[in-house]
């Protein structure tokens, strides 16, 4: 009996046992946008906006426009070899480079140079080429004053000025001939080389030779 009367008392505890119900949720209302940042609209500026993403300063002055600064003069590459050199431990490879710098002004030059790196033999070749830079004496109207003609080793080049005929030359003569602004000349290679280098040597020889009295000579015969 003593049995029984306990489990009836603890069925009835537990069936008699109140059941707390959880408490109910109170739900918070969410943020609009305006308070988490405003909308789609106003997040733009907030984030810097077009004008940041093409280059404003908003975003602290890091962003602010650069414009590139144009180099003083202008270069051609007239040639590009690999060359090796041979040392008690085997062969070293390195660039050799010739290029034609000037500012289409009167300035011309060529320069070489030799490095491992490509992009150094042309730095070294750049400001060889401007070491060895000469001023041109032409006409008002950028044309050379007289006819020239110079050799440079087995490079023979004639130079002619060529009134409304434009640029008519080839081979590395037009680049130094173009990188120096002269207009209106006739260039021809006299010579069987097909060497680049040594025919822009022998337009540099050749434009040295330009004279003042050639530019009264042509000015009187006007």
């Amino acid at each position: 009996m003593t049995e029984t009367n306990t489990q009836q008392n603890t069925e009835a505890t537990t069936v008699v046992a109140p059941v707390t119900a959880s408490p109910a949720r109170t739900s918070s209302p969410r943020p609009s946008r305006d308070a988490r940042g405003g909308s789609s609209a106003g997040r733009g500026p907030a984030r810097g906006g077009a004008g940041a993403r093409k280059g404003g300063s908003s975003r602290g002055g890091r962003g602010g426009t650069f414009e590139r600064v144009k180099p003083e003069f202008d270069n051609k590459l007239i040639q590009i070899r690999r060359v090796t050199r041979v040392v008690a431990g085997g062969r070293r490879f390195a660039f050799s480079v010739a290029l034609v710098a000037g500012n289409r002004k009167g300035s011309v030059g060529v320069g070489i140079g030799k490095a491992s790196d490509t992009a150094l033999a042309i730095e070294k070749a750049t400001k060889n080429a401007k070491k060895n830079m000469i001023k041109v004496l032409l006409t008002s109207g950028m044309m050379i004053p007289h006819e020239v003609e110079a050799k440079e080793s087995s490079a023979t080049v004639m130079i002619q000025p060529a009134k409304g005929r434009g640029m008519v030359a080839g081979s590395s003569v037009r680049n130094v001939l173009e990188l120096a602004g002269i207009k209106d000349v006739r260039a021809k290679i006299l010579s069987g080389s097909k060497n680049k280098l040594n025919n822009a040597r022998a337009t540099i020889k050749a434009l040295k030779q330009l004279r003042l009295k050639g530019v009264k000579a042509v000015a009187e015969s006007k």
